[in-house]
């Protein structure tokens, strides 16, 4: 038996498709505990940070996450035709979000003020989902330069993509 057999393999614009799933989602999670630890707030300080979050996620859409989300986009689209589910990250990637749902445990259970942590947490999910929008226009164009979906497989690119792993 082969390893590429055990290989999840899907087409790449599959990958696409759950990378700004996942990002959305994470994104929308994130932005819903901020809103549950601001709804407690006084509305002018509930106000505040919200918009103190929403700022911090422009600018890191800006700055970091759509950068991210570009370059999973160039890297997926370089494949021939399918990949491992698991490849709509790259794979150092999912240190660092292991890295960041530990820290964010740890901030949860730490005794910081959760308003505090709600402008994070709306910052960091804001960007998230901002940036998830990256690959659903990617795959918008994608469908509207070729409607009939990708181009049929060579026999040249079918054994060239079964022989690696």
């Amino acid at each position: 038996m082969r390893l590429s057999t055990l290989k999840p393999a899907v087409p790449k614009y599959w990958l696409i498709a759950i990378a700004g799933l996942v990002w959305s989602t994470v994104g929308v999670m994130l932005c819903r505990l901020a809103y549950q630890w601001l709804t407690v707030l006084y509305w002018v300080r509930a106000v505040s940070f919200g918009v103190i979050g929403v700022v911090l996620a422009v600018i890191a859409n800006i700055f970091l996450f759509s950068g991210i989300a570009r370059k999973n986009i160039d890297r997926i689209s370089h494949y021939l035709d399918k990949g491992c589910v698991f490849a709509f990250q790259a794979w150092k990637s999912y240190l660092i979000i292991i890295l960041m749902i530990t820290l964010g445990i740890f901030m949860r259970r730490s005794a910081l003020p959760r308003d505090y942590l709600a402008v994070l947490y709306a910052g960091m999910g804001g960007a998230l989902f901002l940036s998830s929008f990256r690959y659903y226009i990617y795959l918008w164009q994608a469908a509207a330069n070729n409607p009939q979906g990708p181009p049929p497989q060579t026999v040249q690119e079918r054994h060239t993509e079964t022989d690696g792993v």
